[in-house]
């Protein structure tokens, strides 16, 4: 395990994500994506003397005839890295403002170690920015003056200054549109709370669905604050809590809806890993108080072994 680097706001956000993927390397010894981009093409008749790795042996047993699977090698890995950019994602707040260990940080930071990684692989990154909507999309390709500026956009969701309460987000719509805009077959990683409303939840499962129709493998982070978000642990006083996309307030003791929303809370996390399960696509459970290096590492790890 790489050591636990402190997250400050660094002003060259691609140096330090280097720092960052060199641990990574030296732990992997493998490329966790290797391989994605070999596709089925056709098949041609096998000629006698030739190699008999590709035979289509099922094909065989069908017509009694030899036919060879023909593959088309993609040069690049396409991988859509995708951040939810609305106000609850730059949970917890600290005097009103985003703390420095924020859930759209730890999204951020996660996202440029991936970009780097892709890099040194030569594989090709692209970045979806979204809320409401999509407010940036970066088509996924093996430019170095792209990934300048996606650095860059990255580098901007640092600015405690872009948080504006009540930015509310439509997961279901953007995810939507980019299955639709991502017209080939692509690695693409998801990072947010996704965090809806009750009525809103089946179209999210919808929306992941239609990602996986589309033949894309889909990798989720789900980016939360456990302790205050899914566990729900506060001193036993009251308090005051606000929806930061709503602006709803409330004011309560904790311990009084502890039981009510932890039950809640768990069956929708449930429900979504067993959706994510059926769909085929990796559900990651990303703790932002684990630190971004240590639950991306391990996942990384995980996903190589599985790969042996």
């Amino acid at each position: 395990m790489i050591e636990r680097q402190r997250i400050e706001p660094f002003s060259n956000l691609e140096l330090f994500a280097k720092q960052v993927v060199e641990g990574f390397i030296t732990g992997l010894h493998k490329s966790p994506f290797h391989g994605f981009s070999v596709e089925f093409a056709e098949h041609r008749i096998y000629n006698p003397g030739e190699s008999t790795r590709h035979i289509d042996w099922k094909l065989f047993a069908r017509t009694d005839k030899l036919f060879v699977k023909r593959y088309e090698e993609e040069t690049n890995l396409r991988c859509q890295i995708i951040i939810d950019c609305s106000s609850s994602m730059f949970f917890p707040l600290e005097n009103e403002k985003p703390a420095k260990n924020n859930k759209l940080a730890f999204s951020v930071y996660s996202a440029a170690a991936l970009i780097e990684l892709l890099k040194t692989q030569r594989d090709a990154p692209g970045l979806t920015l979204f809320d409401t909507d999509i407010s940036k999309h970066y088509k996924a390709k093996s430019n170095p003056t792209q990934q300048k500026m996606m650095y860059h956009e990255l580098e901007t969701l640092l600015d405690p200054a872009l948080y504006k309460p009540g930015l509310a987000t439509d997961s279901a719509k953007a995810l939507n549109q980019i299955a639709e805009i991502i017209h080939q077959r692509s690695l693409v990683v998801i990072f947010s709370d996704m965090f809806e409303q009750a009525d809103d939840q089946e179209a999210i499962f919808s929306a992941l669905q239609h990602l996986r129709y589309k033949k894309h493998e889909v990798i989720l982070f789900h980016v939360t604050d456990k302790k205050s978000e899914l566990d729900f642990e506060f001193e036993n006083r009251p308090y005051r809590f606000i929806d930061m996309e709503t602006n709803e307030e409330i004011k309560l003791n904790p311990q009084q809806v502890k039981e009510l929303y932890t039950s809640k809370t768990l069956k929708y996390t449930e429900n979504l890993k067993l959706k994510c399960g059926q769909y085929h696509i990796d559900f990651v459970e990303a703790d932002i108080n684990q630190g971004f290096e240590n639950v991306l590492y391990a996942y990384l790890v995980k996903r190589t072994s599985m790969m042996k």
